[in-house]
């Protein structure tokens, strides 16, 4: 089972370490990690995938939320009501003959056509989990140069928020 978390740091040097560091002396899988700034100046909001069990991911909220720089630890599937993305950048290859099964792909998939030379396309792909591994698995056919991706980014649905701050 996976578990999203979002977790609003301080921004300061080290936090990504003494974040995944913790998970990991835990045993547990980081299946994705993302870090940005957030809207609250001076702090940075990670979103976490984490495998495992309902013991884990509450031994993870309790854990993260006894760090220092930590401010608040939402699990965003508690009430299964998240909104969640996933980013993809795929470099394809493409010749001239199989240029236009590329470019009909990457429109079925509602990609972003990114970059193109003489023998790839670079296409961009959003969605959920779900779709953007279907995309990445139509264009193996093609052959499948480099992938990258962002991982999951996650927020609560609007109605949803829960304030998870550690001073209540």
């Amino acid at each position: 089972m996976k578990c999203v978390f979002s977790v609003l740091t301080e921004d300061n040097p080290g936090v990504l370490m003494r974040i995944a560091g913790l998970i990991y002396r835990r045993g547990y899988n980081i299946a994705s990690m993302s870090v940005s700034t957030s809207n609250k100046p001076g702090t940075s909001r990670f979103t976490i995938a984490i495998e495992g069990d309902e013991w884990a991911f509450e031994q993870v909220s309790k854990q993260l939320n006894k760090l220092v720089e930590v401010l608040e630890v939402e699990n965003l599937n508690r009430h299964g009501k998240m909104v969640e993305r996933w980013l993809s950048l795929i470099k394809v290859s493409a010749t001239m003959e199989t240029r236009p099964h590329v470019l009909q792909i990457a429109q079925i998939f509602r990609c972003r056509v990114v970059d193109t030379g003489s023998s790839a396309v670079t296409v961009e792909v959003t969605g959920d989990e779900g779709k953007v591994s279907a995309c990445i698995e139509a264009f193996r056919t093609f052959g499948i140069i480099e992938i990258a991706g962002s991982g999951t980014v996650a927020v609560s649905r609007s109605g949803f928020e829960v304030d998870c701050s550690k001073n209540q």
